[in-house]
């Protein structure tokens, strides 16, 4: 199968850093822990009426900030793009 799911357009948000909270500007997007390798299963969270949502395997708050942008988190290091893994040379 090629390409991620990063290609449908729901904003796809990690959490390298370790932070407590990422603050973001989409109320459905997709929550990926760490970056790869070390991700875990993707799962789409929707925030409905709601405006914080806990993941429940990473256990980072995500909280809704409507003056960020679609797509946009706060800290910014948390918008993952789809980066390519990096392959070992063979």
């Amino acid at each position: 199968m090629g390409g991620t799911m990063a290609d449908t357009g729901i904003p796809h948000f990690c959490n390298d850093l370790g932070v407590t909270v990422i603050e973001v500007g989409s109320k459905e997007f997709m929550c990926i822990g760490a970056k790869p390798p070390f991700d875990h299963p993707h799962i789409f969270i929707d925030l409905g009426d709601d405006d914080e949502h806990v993941c429940p395997y990473c256990s980072t708050l995500y909280r809704y900030n409507p003056a960020l942008a679609a797509g946009e988190a706060k800290p910014e290091a948390a918008v993952w793009h789809g980066e390519p893994v990096a392959k070992s040379a063979a």
